[in-house]
């Protein structure tokens, strides 16, 4: 199966590569490069950043902080990427418009459904940064959101692993990883895929959810094609 709208869910991790902390402005313009294979085959493509590379609200919360005033912060940290991602898929002619939750009419447009559609029939990448706009909410719930507001097909949550397994394969060499799951096998067995609220959004949604692993170059177009890579939750369970 191949698809023609999607949204990107992206890590702040992933885009600080083996840094400690911050950007990898390498990593940033090798993720460009695969989001603009995607646009030049046709596919339309949105994207939902984190900023946990930057500032981790629950984190922040944990050691102290105001968990509204962490979480705030955090959104802020998603726009600082969200930008970052726009300038390195400028550079390389791909138009993109970063649209923010919370106001901030000098760098993002506002976000505003049919103008994000809008954007993607002509062709344009839209990142959504600033979550949802609310604390108290992950970047994965607000994934979940604006694919079922933006009526994307399939929402691809790129990671460092090629998929979801039965146990953590670092630790368990005979783990056997899934080629597909049910949601409610997801929600039932606490499977760290997405927080509980994106999958239970998802579910309710009919949005598929393909975690692959973003390290591998060309993972995100063979996605597109339908090709099998990493684990599609939304179908039936089954393992490889």
């Amino acid at each position: 199966m191949s698809y023609q709208r999607v949204l990107l869910k992206l890590s702040g991790e992933a885009l600080m590569g083996e840094l400690g902390y911050g950007i990898d402005p390498k990593v940033v313009s090798e993720i460009a490069q695969e989001i603009a294979d995607v646009v030049n085959s046709g596919v339309q493509i949105a994207v939902v950043v984190g900023g946990g590379n930057i500032f981790r609200g629950v984190k922040a919360s944990a050691a102290g902080m105001d968990r509204a005033t962490a979480d705030y912060i955090g959104m802020i940290a998603t726009v600082m990427n969200a930008m970052t991602l726009q300038d390195a898929l400028e550079r390389i002619g791909i138009p993109t418009r970063v649209q923010s939750a919370i106001a901030m009419q000098e760098l993002a447009e506002p976000y505003i459904r049919r103008r994000a559609i809008r954007h993607l029939e002509k062709g344009r990448v839209v990142v959504f940064g600033a979550g949802s706009g609310n604390p108290f909410f992950t970047t994965d719930t607000t994934a979940a959101l604006r694919a079922a507001e933006i009526d994307a097909e399939v929402i691809f949550k790129a990671t460092k692993v090629d998929g979801i397994y039965d146990a953590d394969p670092k630790i368990n060499p005979h783990a056997r990883r899934y080629q597909s799951l049910t949601y409610g096998h997801v929600l039932n067995h606490e499977l760290k895929v997405m927080d509980s609220t994106a999958i239970a959004l998802c579910k309710e949604n009919n949005i598929p959810i393909l975690v692959f692993d973003l390290t591998v170059g060309g993972n995100i177009i063979r996605a597109v094609k339908g090709e099998p890579v990493g684990t599609i939750v939304g179908g039936f369970c089954e393992v490889s």
